[in-house]
């Protein structure tokens, strides 16, 4: 594994294929109070690429337009909270997108442990540290755990990407979570605009 640093943005010239493994570090889990940090990207290959952000300005030209490709699927878990972020941060809507946490509760109804990391050691057979979730990410300097950390919520995306969906495919469920894939630009507004926990379908 090579964990490659950039501050401020992508260099140019760094081609992820088709499909790119996306993650965001922030201050918090505020959409309101708290800023976006870092961007974390994987082409799958056991390479991250890492963009610490300038967040006085969020210039980043190249990692923009990268996310705001159309030819590029955007791979994430719980993908509901990273699109929220870049659409208010960046000003790019993340599609198309693969979110691996709504398409594990598609499928794995078998258990409720959705998280990153039980759906990383059952669809993937990798066990990830989740020791530095809680860690300052706007330090101007980032420690090699912290980046070890950063880099491992990229690292296996693809994979579990291609188990979940072969298991989605086997469930007769993909076309589902297509429909619920192209809906989270929208969930994400919904959540920026001030319904985060509001059931707008429901009767009540």
């Amino acid at each position: 594994m090579t964990i490659h640093l950039h501050r401020g943005d992508l260099p140019t010239g760094i081609d992820f294929g088709d499909a790119v493994a996306v993650d965001t570090e922030t201050l918090g889990l505020s959409l309101v109070r708290d800023e976006l940090c870092l961007v974390q990207l994987s082409a799958g290959d056991g390479d991250a690429h890492i963009v610490q952000l300038d967040r006085s300005s969020y210039h980043c030209p190249n990692l923009k337009a990268l996310l705001a490709d159309n030819a590029i699927q955007k791979i994430l878990h719980f993908a509901r909270f990273d699109v929220a972020m870049c659409e208010k941060y960046l000003g790019v809507t993340l599609a198309p997108v693969f979110c691996t946490k709504i398409a594990s509760k598609l499928v794995r109804t078998y258990t409720d442990r959705h998280g990153l990391k039980d759906v990383a050691r059952e669809i993937a057979g990798v066990e990830l540290s989740k020791q530095q979730q809680s860690s300052d990410w706007g330090a101007a300097e980032l420690s090699e755990a912290q980046l070890q950390y950063a880099a491992s919520d990229v690292l296996h995306l693809h994979a579990i990407r291609d188990g979940l969906s072969a298991m989605l495919g086997r469930e007769g469920r993909s076309e589902l979570a297509r429909a619920c894939f192209d809906f989270l630009p929208h969930r994400a507004r919904l959540d920026l605009a001030g319904w985060p926990d509001t059931d707008i379908f429901a009767h009540s």
